[in-house]
């Protein structure tokens, strides 16, 4: 068991305190951050997020932002801005709330695409700009954007490029009965409250490091292009998935690798996370849905011949 295998279960543990029944999306998250990608999640409101969100972060010792979008929201008012100081005679730039290591950037499709595009700006680059000054942000940066699939009234959606900068759209999804009851049980502020870090900064670094050198064998690289250039031939899909999201998915299966204690992609690792990196990057004629772009893309897995060779020896 490596050191990252080990994070994934101090992780797992210790949020599922918080979060009950979720440990696939808990391991997607994990996946998310140390794959330096962004989520995107689509579901109904009262399903949990916030609550997630704040126990992978205080679980992982990271500072916090959550960041309500409204049609009011202004670029500055997430990026941050200048204002002179009459004490000091001078300009002084006061941090926006993007200044932290995971945010949560709530209702994005509520707000205008004007301060969407200085999100997406500071996802992809991170960095900010204003009045002309150039800041970089903090060192692990990770968005995790939420958005109603159900509302349309008053919203703005992502277009396709700019959906194409998350690393993975999800969905929580409802709790089973069983779950909902140890929900309704629990009280959740104390068991917040009570949670303790498993991992610091320094770690986390080191961790980003050894999974650069995950390595993937041309058979199993030849598969991955394989799934993404059928989505982009296939007549059921008017848009196909493009090399930024090849680049995601070769990311979350390093991590994916490493969690499971291997120092190599397996087939496996890309099965299991391409219909997670890829259904937001996909365009269906007749449906939008998390679901049914996830079905289109297991379809896809289901028709490609996978790669027998022995390839733990390799």
């Amino acid at each position: 068991m490596n050191q990252t295998s080990e994070l994934k279960m101090k992780v797992l543990e210790n949020v599922g305190k918080v979060i009950i029944g979720k440990e696939k999306e808990i391991e997607l998250l994990l996946i998310a951050f140390l794959s330096e990608g962004h989520i995107l999640l689509e579901d109904l409101p009262g399903m949990g997020k916030t609550m997630m969100v704040r126990s992978f972060s205080k679980t992982l010792e990271l500072p916090f932002k959550r960041i309500q979008f409204t049609p009011d929201l202004l670029p500055g008012d997430i990026t941050g801005v200048s204002f002179y100081n009459q004490k000091t005679r001078d300009f002084e730039f006061r941090e926006g709330p993007l200044f932290s290591n995971v945010i949560l950037a709530d209702e994005i499709n509520r707000a205008t695409p004007r301060t969407q595009s200085a999100l997406l700006e500071a996802m992809e680059e991170r960095q900010i700009t204003v009045d002309g000054e150039t800041r970089r942000l903090k060192k692990p940066f990770m968005v995790l954007a939420t958005q109603n699939p159900i509302e349309s009234y008053g919203t703005f959606p992502l277009p396709e490029a700019q959906m194409d900068r998350f690393l993975m759209r999800i969905r929580l999804g409802y709790p089973s009965k069983s779950e909902e009851k140890i929900i309704l049980l629990n009280t959740f502020g104390e068991v917040l409250e009570e949670l303790e870090s498993v991992s610091d900064m320094e770690s986390i670094f080191s961790m980003m490091e050894e999974i650069r050198k995950v390595t993937i064998t041309d058979e199993v690289m030849e598969y991955l292009l394989d799934i993404v250039h059928a989505t982009r031939e296939s007549e059921e899909i008017s848009l196909g998935v493009s090399p930024r999201g090849s680049i995601a998915l070769y990311k979350a299966a390093q991590v994916k690798a490493s969690l499971e204690g291997r120092d190599y992609i397996m087939p496996e690792d890309i099965q299991e996370m391409a219909p997670y990196t890829l259904n937001h990057r996909i365009l269906l004629d007749d449906a939008s849905s998390v679901e049914e772009c996830m079905a289109r893309i297991k379809a896809i897995l289901s028709s490609i011949k996978v790669p027998l060779e022995n390839l733990e020896e390799s």
